[in-house]
């Protein structure tokens, strides 16, 4: 089984040091939420997390989630598990106080998704999607509706789903074919059929709150058409008591290549009662509040499971010996494998990837903050822009490159890695799903460069470039070096922004042949934007924490080294265009 230490050190490095969001510390509600209390929480969230959860990411490998005579089982140990988790209030953590939660903010529940997905992401499932509905609900339902069900959702002991996914229809949800009745009550009958839906059925809660994307009767067709609705497995009275079952069934569960500890089902709705939530035929828009929030999060289970396979990667290099370095000293036997040039590439390519994402996604927390409650509607709507920005990329870059980490995990450990033995190649298996759930990468990417390179307000990437050039500068001459090489990089994304504008008027095939270029070069240079403000502190306070300071500084300058520079090869790739691959004759 793998090993697992939470980067606590690391994470309280970002929150006492790169919490200088000008706009972010003008929220008065986390004025409390201090230093100490946070390291405090991220202390008791490596306990569990350690202790008992990392156990299960075997043992639902093992024994996977199973349906038996309609019911859904979880495997051993998660019912128990479960029962703490809510019992110490990990699914109350960043929740409104109103409905029972904690109220604290994204920069510090990103720090408990990330090790939570780095200790079991299968059981992590059974309550990410909860909070998603939980923000949905809060954003869209009624009064009444928020009171009957989010405390119960934020206590855990209801969870919840999406449900968008039909046998017709995955990312072209236009198409889909779920109908909803409406009754004189006000109520709806939702009939059809849901699959790919992640915690659709379980042991885990008294209740299940499924958000379902339907057509009503009178709608048109296409997205348009398109209304949410809450259905639950239990028809809630009046009195918040759970009464009879609702018309919905579990059809099957998925067998998939990993996360097996997670129920993936099939799910049937027939004549099931519906409430709808928010305005009719707007229910798209509805249901990206919850998506565009998982979008993220599922990016910081890329960055979880990358941490948890790096972490394992370093143990082993210093134990195994193979070999014999250029260099090598050792007159009998081998070398240990952290010696050899190769394996050290490896190594340092994870931590500077790892450490960069971390960087970044503490960034986009707190803008994620600012475009929530920031009481200036302006600073909020340019937030919310960079928060859209970066959500494709985040989702997409940090999943893709956890491919590319556990990989290497796997090649690290070499013959024993590809044997489930040592838990590694789960990592890989478990991790395969990210870049394809929550829509594929490649939409990703398009949504980035059809929607996002250019939106309502202008050119939202350029926005970004601006604000990017107006912090990356320094008159520390230790820092000087990186911000100019981070130029040069900065030139060519403003090139290639270019490029795909003006294509975009003439030949979409050539903005669609380079989307995922144009996405990972944005994301490299992301990075390293978060790596520059990392590196202000480390310089300016380097006699601080020498130790700490000097790792991050090489690290650092790994990053710029040798994974910055793909930016090139990707813009290269891309303005080769599109016509060869349009051309080309396929037999």
């Amino acid at each position: 089984m793998p090993m697992y230490t939470a980067p606590i050190e690391d994470m309280m490095f970002l929150f006492e040091k790169l919490r200088n969001n000008q706009k972010y510390n003008e929220l008065e509600k986390y004025k409390e939420v201090t230093s100490d209390l946070v390291k405090d929480i991220l202390q008791e969230a490596a306990k569990i997390n350690q202790n008992l959860i990392l156990p299960l990411a075997k043992v639902g490998d093992e024994n996977p989630a199973v349906l038996e005579n309609g019911i859904v089982r979880t495997p051993p140990g998660y019912k128990e598990a479960y029962k703490k988790y809510i019992e110490d209030g990990w699914t109350s953590l960043s929740c409104d106080p109103k409905f029972g939660g904690q109220g604290m903010p994204k920069t510090v529940s990103a720090f408990f998704d990330e090790m939570l997905s780095s200790a079991s992401l299968s059981f992590k499932l059974y309550s990410e999607l909860s909070i998603g509905a939980y923000n949905c609900i809060n954003r869209h339902a009624s009064d009444e509706i928020k009171n009957k069900y989010l405390p119960k959702i934020v206590e855990g002991k209801w969870s919840g789903t999406m449900c968008l996914t039909e046998p017709v229809c995955g990312t072209d949800l236009g198409l889909l074919k779920t109908k909803a009745k409406k009754h004189s009550d006000g109520t709806y009958k939702i009939t059809g059929q849901k699959i790919f839906i992640t915690s659709g059925d379980h042991d885990l809660t008294e209740n299940i709150i499924h958000l379902v994307l339907a057509r009503a009767d009178d709608s048109p067709a296409g997205t348009k058409g398109i209304s949410l609705f809450l259905v639950p497995k239990f028809i809630v009275k009046d009195d918040g008591a759970i009464g009879p079952r609702n018309g919905i069934s579990t059809g099957s569960i998925e067998t998939k290549m990993g996360i097996k500890g997670s129920a993936t089902c099939v799910l049937n709705f027939d004549d099931a009662t519906g409430y709808m939530i928010g305005d009719k035929e707007k229910g798209l828009s509805a249901m990206f509040t919850m998506m565009n929030l998982e979008r993220i999060v599922v990016g910081i289970q890329g960055l979880g499971i990358s941490e948890i396979a790096y972490q394992n990667s370093l143990s082993y290099a210093k134990e195994r010996k193979q070999g014999k370095t250029n260099d090598s000293k050792s007159k009998n036997g081998a070398d240990l494998i952290i010696e050899h040039a190769d394996i050290r590439r490896s190594l340092l390519n994870m931590k500077s990837i790892i450490e960069g994402e971390r960087a970044l996604c503490f960034w986009l927390s707190q803008q994620t903050e600012v475009s929530l409650y920031h009481p200036n509607d302006k600073v909020r709507e340019e937030a919310s822009e960079y928060v859209s920005l970066m959500t494709p990329v985040v989702k997409s870059l940090f999943t893709d490159l956890a491919m590319e980490i556990t990989s290497d995990a796997m090649q690290i450990y070499g013959g024993y890695g590809y044997t489930k033995d040592q838990g590694i190649e789960q990592l890989y298996r478990d991790n395969r799903i990210t870049p394809i759930y929550e829509g594929t990468n490649s939409v990703q990417a398009a949504d980035l460069v059809f929607r996002k390179l250019s939106n309502k307000n202008g050119n939202v990437v350029n926005k970004f470039l601006k604000q990017v050039k107006s912090e990356c500068n320094s008159d520390n001459e230790k820092i000087k070096p990186f911000i100019s090489e981070f130029n040069n990089y900065l030139a060519i994304l403003e090139k290639f922004s270019d490029w795909m504008v003006n294509k975009a008027q003439t030949e979409k095939d050539d903005v669609s042949a380079a989307a995922n270029d144009y996405l990972r070069t944005l994301g490299y240079f992301s990075i390293a934007y978060a790596w520059i403000q990392v590196l202000n502190v480390c310089f300016k306070e380097y006699n601080e924490n020498e130790t700490f300071y000097h790792d991050k500084i090489e690290t650092a300058k790994f990053y710029f080294d040798k994974v910055l520079p793909r930016i090139q090869q990707h813009y290269k790739s891309a303005i080769s265009g599109s016509s060869n691959i349009m051309n080309f004759k396929f037999n």
